[in-house]
């Protein structure tokens, strides 16, 4: 198996597979492939099986089926492009060494890798529009390729060392790392400071990956741009084009 990532703003995953190599992601995540590559659809992704495993992966913001790709009669190729500017790289994951993703950045992993509900807190729909706080865990052995959007940085949190993060900021972080949700301190700062109301505590030990534009950061930003009053030849065919990006 050869996994390279091609270009930089918005990078492509391309995966080239020898017969009997297999790969699993989550429920739309194909780009294109070689007509060799046999593609199904499967509720059991590692050692995660039936509607059960299903049902977790839903919670954790995931899809009751996951995708495998096998190359037959040869190598295959199979390509997954990043849906905005970021970052798409590989985790290694072991037993015991695992990692939590937030809901939209796991891409791809070899077969033994188990995607599955890492914790979902709705947020009241006080902070990206309903978004809440949702992550998905993956667990078992293997590869696993995540995307991260915007520019990405990386902490080395020692035993009892803390951070506080703006939830839609937080990308990744190994299995070590505990965390727990703060409302932020102060009236005025939660109603007034337009932050939203909660945090992210994350504690060492262990590493952090942090994202700088989450979706629906890039949401908002763009909401100002795509208001109702614009023509249909101006706005109706941007604010199409626009929704079918952001909702994919």
């Amino acid at each position: 198996m050869q996994a390279q990532v091609k270009g930089s703003t918005m990078p492509v995953l391309e995966m080239v597979l020898d017969p009997g190599e297999v790969i699993v992601s989550d429920h739309g995540e194909l780009s294109w492939m070689t007509p060799n590559m046999q593609m199904t659809q499967t509720a059991n992704a590692g050692q995660s099986n039936g509607l059960l495993g299903g049902l977790k992966r839903v919670l954790g913001g995931g899809s009751i089926f996951v995708t495998r790709y096998q190359a037959t009669g040869g190598p295959g190729m199979v390509a997954f492009a990043a849906k905005v500017p970021g970052h798409i790289f590989p985790l290694e994951v072991a037993p015991g060494q695992g990692y939590l993703v937030h809901r939209h950045g796991w891409v791809c992993g070899t077969d033994a890798i188990t995607p599955s509900i890492g914790f979902n807190q709705g947020l009241g729909g006080m902070l990206f529009g309903k978004e809440g706080f949702v992550l998905q865990r993956l667990d078992g052995s293997g590869t696993a390729w995540v995307e991260l959007s915007g520019e990405v940085t990386t902490y080395d949190l020692a035993a009892g060392q803390s951070l506080l993060v703006h939830p839609g900021h937080v990308g990744v972080f190994q299995e070590s790392v505990s965390f727990q949700m703060t409302r932020v301190q102060g009236v005025v700062n939660r109603y007034f400071g337009a932050d939203g109301h909660w945090l992210v505590v994350l504690t060492g030990p262990g590493r952090v990956w942090l994202q700088s534009m989450p979706l629906p950061v890039l949401a908002a930003s763009l909401r100002p741009y795509m208001g109702e009053e614009r023509s249909a030849a101006e706005g109706g065919v941007v604010g199409g084009v626009l929704g079918n990006v952001l909702g994919r």
